[in-house]
């Protein structure tokens, strides 16, 4: 009975999204349904349990709680019709397997096929500016370094140390040599 609604409610969308794929119903959880369904005390209107293909992300759930997907319904001739989530499962309340099968699975597969599309695109947006931020970053520090290896420190053509500098510049060296003889020790005495 319940297989004619399992693919309406199925949502195919592909996207580069590897391991989690779109957002979709895959069937009606058959066990929360009222027990007296097909029989003469069958409710009008009911609460139906679909079961996402996946657990919907927060903006997914944004998407599907929002505005924009209350007046999707009320403008397809759905204006009772509530959805909450639990879990895995999207509650569509205030309606019936009939109306599902006839139409509004179709709504909703939709509707998250949408919410899923512009989440991915908008997760696709914020890498390529996060992608285009590091690759600028990464050439302003490249230009600081090429910047600061381009400064020289010599003196300029034509200039002469002073005596004190030539006096200073030989001490160094001779300062310089007697350390390398220390190392060269080992560090004994003589």
């Amino acid at each position: 009975m319940f297989g004619a609604y399992r693919s309406v409610m199925e949502t195919q969308l592909q996207t580069g999204r590897p391991g989690s794929g779109p957002l979709g119903l895959s069937s009606v959880l058959a066990s929360s349904l009222p027990a007296a369904l097909m029989t003469a005390d069958t409710p009008d209107r009911y609460t139906v349990e679909a079961v996402f293909t996946r657990r919907p992300e927060r903006d997914e759930i944004i998407g599907i709680l929002g505005d924009e997907t209350r007046e999707l319904l009320v403008r397809s001739g759905y204006p009772t019709v509530e959805l909450t989530i639990s879990d895995r499962r999207l509650e569509i309340a205030n309606t019936n397997l009939e109306e599902l099968r006839d139409g509004l699975a179709r709504v909703l597969a939709d509707r998250l096929a949408e919410i899923s599309a512009g989440m991915y695109a908008s997760q696709e947006a914020a890498a390529v500016r996060f992608q285009d931020a590091a690759e600028s970053e990464q050439a302003r520090a490249a230009a600081v370094v090429a910047l600061a290896e381009s400064v020289i420190f010599r003196p300029s053509e034509g200039f002469a140390p002073s005596t004190s500098e030539s006096v200073r510049t030989e001490q160094a060296s001779s300062d310089r040599g007697q350390i390398d003889d220390w190392t060269d020790e080992g560090g004994h005495g003589r």
